[in-house]
């Protein structure tokens, strides 16, 4: 059980809440090109280099998802189709939960502040959100903290809007290169990584670990 009770379960969006598609999108769009261990190369460096385009000064997702795929594609020496990086753009406020989501955020919802803290663009996240099936009290994108995850300015956007403290919340992220590393150097004590196969668990940053998010409100008594 987890025993604490805090003030707001704050979350991750996108591969947590929302099943996040980039990776079928791409062997969808390239799949005709590339097979096997190289469309798999493709979809590991489009994941890599979408992180490394978020480490800078804020820009749009929109060219935070075009240009990592144009990087992944000259990696594998496979031609970029611009059209194609647009379109899976443009897909992800269709993106709807993980099935296990809503049940879970409506347990969690009758007792706690739900906030989400995500990697998104203002006229995106909306959609996802209403999809999630339960009310949250606070969304905060990277457009209004003018920072990405895993930068910390986000999080200090989020506790100002809120008007709290690291110790005061719980953040819940499936991972740990956006999330939980620096919710871990950020102060932030209580964390919960949620399993769903992105990355390996890493105890050392110190969190309960749960396999979905009914499992959560479990573990917190609901």
């Amino acid at each position: 059980m987890i025993e604490f009770e805090p003030k707001y379960i704050t979350f991750d969006c996108y591969g947590t809440l929302t099943k996040f598609h980039m990776a079928d999108m791409t062997r969808e769009q390239y799949g005709h090109l590339l097979s096997g261990e190289d469309l798999e190369k493709l979809v590991a460096f489009y994941a890599g280099y979408r992180r490394d385009e978020v480490l800078g000064a804020w820009k749009p997702y929109r060219d935070v998802v075009v240009n990592a795929l144009r990087r992944a594609c000259k990696r594998v020496n496979v031609e970029f189709n611009e059209a194609g990086a647009q379109s899976i753009y443009e897909a992800v406020p269709t993106w709807g939960p993980h099935p296990d989501v809503p049940e879970g955020v409506a347990r969690l919802a009758k007792k706690y502040k739900l906030v989400i803290l995500s990697n998104a663009s203002n006229d995106q996240i909306q959609s996802n959100v209403d999809k999630l099936g339960a009310p949250f009290h606070k969304v905060f994108t990277a457009q209004q903290a003018q920072s990405y995850k895993p930068r910390m300015q986000g999080f200090e956007y989020m506790f100002d809007q809120l008007n709290c403290n690291p110790e005061d919340v719980l953040h819940v992220s499936s991972s740990l290169r956006y999330d939980l590393m620096t919710a871990h150097d950020m102060g932030i004590k209580h964390k919960v990584f949620v399993s769903r196969g992105h990355e390996p668990s890493t105890p050392y940053y110190q969190y309960y670990e749960v396999q979905d998010i009914p499992h959560l409100a479990s573990e917190l008594g609901l």
